[in-house]
């Protein structure tokens, strides 16, 4: 879980538009955002296996 002010800095307009970053809605996390899902890979992963996002299925071969 990441600090509720930085979750809070994140969702904020920054004075420059480099100075946005992406993090998780859900946990806050930082690194590993797929910007496709808007998640970070563990809460994708855990969704996922939960079957709460549609057409995502796990791979086996």
């Amino acid at each position: 879980m990441a600090k509720t002010c930085l979750r809070v800095k994140a969702t904020r307009k920054q004075k420059f538009k480099v100075r946005q970053y992406n993090r998780c809605p859900l946990c806050g996390r930082a690194r590993a955002y797929y910007r496709r899902f808007k998640m970070c890979r563990l809460c994708l992963r855990k969704y996922a296996l939960d079957g709460k996002l549609p057409g995502v299925i796990k791979a086996s071969w």
